[in-house]
């Protein structure tokens, strides 16, 4: 089954669809940045660290946004090819040239290697987050493969997980996708829920799960980095994928967002919508007992998911397992965060 990035107000897919600091962090713009292959990137996304709402793509004009919206990062976990293929990524096709680690501090978003370098970025990113809870060491893995991703290789404003491949793909047009950190991770989160359980999302539930988890893990991976690395949040970061959005949105640009309210009531049968029910939980639960804690709950629940699971029994098994993790209290405050969005049964 497909796992796709909804474009809501403009656009349909048709295709199939750490908090332990790594070894050589991004840089802040003014800090000298650490050892190892540099590259230019993103704070998350232009919206998120200026807080420009005015900002458009300009036909993926440099100039659309301001200089301080890059900042210079270290390729982490190569392979020492010289591309961007490592340890927890490869980008395995593009358009145009191929990305080089020699040149990656030139690109900009006039680039298609721009996107490269972001993809190969923020996937690694992703995965150290999901290592530094714990996932690979004492907990399962989770994903922690070198993830196939392809760039500009879907002509629509659209990308998707397909586990066809276990390939992630990120399409162009608007703002080329990749260029947002938010749809990056968005579909990384699936990836992982297809290597947590393979078929993961067979149910309209399951798949309304499957894209609450693609956004919040996007919303905690981009905050994580952004208190890591200094980087200034200028924007809601409950907001998902603001600079993506700014062409099929009004401001405050929005894809979806994790802080709303709807409760299990206001399904419609679509799975984007209604997984604003599910990440809204997650962000509860995040509330209630700190990133770090609700993080490793919330992915090592997942293991136990059913490929078709419903909200109430992916609730029961995720307030089970924060009973097992950490005692009754998690537990509770697992529990009252669900129960807010009168999940049946919890």
């Amino acid at each position: 089954m497909a796992r796709r990035t909804s474009r809501g107000l403009i656009a349909a897919a048709t295709a199939t669809v750490a908090l332990i600091a790594p070894a050589g962090a991004a840089s802040a713009a003014g800090q000298a940045p650490a050892a190892g292959p540099q590259a230019r990137i993103f704070m998350v996304n232009p919206v998120q660290s200026s807080g420009d709402q005015s900002l458009g793509d300009g036909k993926d004009s440099a100039t659309a946004v301001p200089a301080t919206a890059y900042t210079t990062a270290v390729l982490r976990n190569l392979d020492g090819s010289g591309g961007l293929s490592g340890r927890w990524a490869t980008v395995r096709s593009d358009t145009g040239a191929s990305a080089k680690t020699a040149a990656a501090t030139t690109y900009d978003r006039h680039d298609d290697q721009f996107e490269q370098v972001m993809a190969y970025f923020w996937v690694n990113q992703a995965q150290e987050y999901l290592q530094g809870l714990g996932f690979g060491s004492e907990l399962p893995g989770a994903n922690d493969r070198a993830q196939p991703v392809r760039i500009n290789q879907w002509g629509a404003d659209n990308s998707f997980f397909t586990d066809k491949k276990d390939e992630i793909r990120f399409g162009k047009g608007g703002v080329d996708d990749a260029e947002d950190a938010e749809v990056i991770v968005h579909e990384y989160g699936h990836a992982v829920h297809e290597a947590q359980v393979p078929g993961f999302g067979s149910s309209p539930e399951a798949g309304a799960i499957g894209e609450a988890f693609g956004d919040y893990l996007a919303v905690e991976v981009g905050t994580d980095a952004a208190a890591r690395y200094n980087w200034p949040v200028k924007a809601n970061p409950a907001c998902v994928a603001d600079w993506d959005s700014v062409t099929y949105s009004t401001a405050p640009h929005c894809l979806r967002r994790v802080d709303g309210d709807k409760v299990y009531a206001d399904r419609v049968g679509e799975v984007h919508a209604d997984g604003e029910i599910w990440s809204r939980a997650l962000w509860d639960i995040r509330g209630a007992l700190g990133a770090r804690t609700a993080d490793r709950i919330i992915v090592n629940a997942q293991f136990g998911f059913a490929p078709d699971t419903s909200f109430s029994d992916a609730a029961a098994k995720t307030i089970e397992t924060a009973r097992g993790m950490y005692g009754q209290s998690a537990a509770d405050a697992v529990r009252a965060a669900f129960r807010a969005r009168q999940i049946p049964g919890v």
